[in-house]
């Protein structure tokens, strides 16, 4: 059979003064370059959180016009935030990240709620139903006037009685008053490419 193979048995390097002087000061300049690239991503960081806000400001201006107080006020303090020096990037960043997933929530719920809009020059109270982003409708508190927002025509026109009863299934289903159910609403039909 075949010898053993031979265990080294290697000793730590003694420790010394000196040692552990050498050992401070390269974790002290391994920390000190962690903070300057935290330095450089903050300033790099405030620029993108502005053009986030930006874009998120041109997406609600383009959109369908629900929630707009609502909206316009969640802008409103993210600026205010990001003039705040007592508020960390990183809780900044979390808010606007936030903003995001809520504007992208709208596309996907379907809500109600009590507005007062302008038809034909007049402002009316109503109901507004909101399905995701594909159809904006509206009713009077009477049932008796319903209709929707043109997004090409930037207006909100009535439409036919035909639609009475599903939009008001659609506020009463937003509302948790009824069951979900299908619901037949006017939507605008795609635009042919170019």
């Amino acid at each position: 059979p075949p010898p053993p193979p031979f265990l080294m048995i290697r000793r730590p390097p003694r420790s010394t003064p000196y040692n552990h002087r050498r050992q401070r000061q390269m974790c002290i300049r391994d920390r000190s370059a962690s903070i300057d690239e935290v330095t450089v991503i903050e300033r790099q960081i405030t620029p993108l959180m502005m053009r986030m806000i930006d874009g998120l400001e041109q997406f609600v201006a383009l959109d369908l016009p629900f929630l707009n107080s609502e909206r316009e006020n969640r802008l409103n303090t993210l600026r205010e935030m990001m003039d705040r020096a007592d508020v960390a990037v990183s809780e900044k960043l979390s808010q606007i990240l936030r903003a995001y997933q809520i504007e992208n929530e709208y596309g996907r719920t379907i809500s109600a709620y009590p507005d007062t809009i302008n038809i034909g020059g007049t402002d009316r109270k109503v109901d507004v139903l909101q399905v995701g982003r594909v159809s904006l409708m509206y009713q009077t508190p009477d049932g008796e006037e319903t209709g929707r927002y043109n997004a090409d025509a930037g207006q909100w026109e009535q439409v036919d009685d035909i639609f009475k009863t599903p939009v008001q299934n659609g506020i009463r289903m937003a509302r948790q008053q009824m069951s979900y159910d299908l619901l037949s609403l006017p939507v605008a039909g795609p635009e042919n490419a170019q």
